[in-house]
């Protein structure tokens, strides 16, 4: 991995409108960033494999290939004024290569560091910050070695490419160390990994902060409810204590800092029931838990990254309402829609995925809310989301989601 400083983002010239933004990834993260860059005057180009993704649904033009096709990220770099991307799972030293053609104001040092939890808790540490203890893993010897030192409960995750609870493994006991020797013996191969040890936290949490290479600003910090591995709601704002919320902004502008950071940061956090900050995981995008911000603040996240990366200044966001985001998996669809009607102070956000799958994300609801918790009681009430009340699938909330 390179210095992080090898990398110098300088001042980024201002876009104006009628430029190209060109996003990697053409998800729903991609959706709303594209709706916030047309809003905002922009011309939109995304490059996915799958036709009529969503965001080639709200996109000024969609070239059809792989993440990793290097010939289409040149093409879209020459068709685009700046590029970003909406997913950290992005081939870097592509992006490297196209940047005598485009702007790339994110740069690649985020995206490096996001893209291997090693550098990413490095990273996290150096800059003051603390993380559950962890070791680094890269063989069978180097796990029990591992194990001794953090001791059980711990969670083994790969280096690389895993989310929603992929590529992950609980270890409570000594039965589940013996599981993966059993496993990856038999694979003849043990993929590049990180030891975490559990944190007793009281509840999981996020921030975003936003930059423009300059100026950083932040948005409130919210609760997130996770289940399955897959985040369920959103609560905005996080009901703390006020020097809880002072260290989550703290650290927030302190790791945007390190980056230079350009378009928007989230980072997920832990709130300890001894009342610490951990940070969790980085994403170098937005995020799901920052949905709630498209109604509820005075600025989207999506609004905050599309100005960041185009040089634009960045106000500072401001909470017009507490509010409450839940997702819609696949199997949500049909009893949401089914009480749309009853249901006027929901927002819905229907992705526009063409297959409808269990545990897909494919869509959110936001609710602008005077008093949260009976909200979400309300929300839990309509009986949409039984299949995710605790024991309904089995008891694996303690790994947090990545998206």
């Amino acid at each position: 991995m390179p210095s992080l400083h090898e990398e110098t983002h300088g001042k980024i010239d201002m876009l104006m409108p009628g430029a190209c933004i060109g996003i990697i990834g053409g998800g729903q993260l991609g959706q709303m960033m594209a709706i916030s860059a047309k809003y905002h005057g922009f011309r939109v180009g995304v490059l996915d494999p799958t036709p009529d993704c969503p965001t080639a649904q709200v996109a000024d033009f969609q070239i059809t290939a792989a993440y990793d096709d290097r010939d289409a990220i040149r093409q879209l770099a020459e068709r685009s004024d700046v590029l970003t991307y909406e997913f950290e799972n992005v081939d870097a030293d592509a992006i490297d290569q196209v940047r005598d053609l485009v702007s790339v104001p994110q740069g690649t040092d985020l995206l490096r560091v996001t893209q291997d939890r090693v550098h990413e808790k490095r990273f996290i540490n150096d800059h003051g910050t603390q993380t559950a203890p962890w070791r680094q893993v890269d063989d069978l010897d180097g796990l029990d070695a591992a194990v001794r030192e953090i001791g059980y409960p711990a969670v083994l995750k790969t280096r690389c490419g895993g989310y929603d609870g992929h590529g992950q493994d609980v270890l409570r006991t000594e039965t589940d160390l013996q599981r993966i020797h059993r496993r990856d013996e038999g694979a003849g191969t043990f993929p590049p990994s990180i030891l975490e040890g559990f944190v007793d936290f009281a509840f999981e949490a996020s921030i975003l902060v936003s930059g423009n290479g300059r100026d950083l600003v932040t948005f409130p910090m919210v609760r997130n409810d996770h289940r399955h591995n897959v985040l369920h709601i959103t609560t905005a704002p996080a009901h703390v204590d006020p020097e809880i919320a002072r260290e989550a902004k703290a650290l927030a502008l302190r790791l945007a800092k390190g980056f230079e950071l350009a378009g928007t940061l989230a980072i997920e956090l832990f709130i300890t029931r001894d009342g610490r900050v951990v940070v969790n995981e980085l994403a170098p995008r937005p995020h799901n838990s920052g949905h709630y911000t498209i109604e509820a603040c005075s600025m989207s996240q999506f609004d905050a990254h599309i100005r960041g990366i185009v040089g634009w200044p960045l106000p500072e966001p401001r909470l017009l309402s507490p509010a409450v985001m839940v997702n819609i998996l696949g199997q949500h669809m049909a009893p949401v829609l089914a009480l749309i009607g009853k249901h006027p102070e929901w927002q819905l956000h229907d992705y526009g995925k063409a297959e409808v799958r269990r545990d897909r994300k494919m869509g959110h609801i936001t609710v602008l809310t005077d008093d949260p918790a009976r909200t979400v009681r309300e929300l839990e009430a309509t009986g949409c989301w039984d299949d995710l009340k605790p024991g309904a699938k089995g008891d694996t909330a303690d790994i947090a989601d990545t998206d």
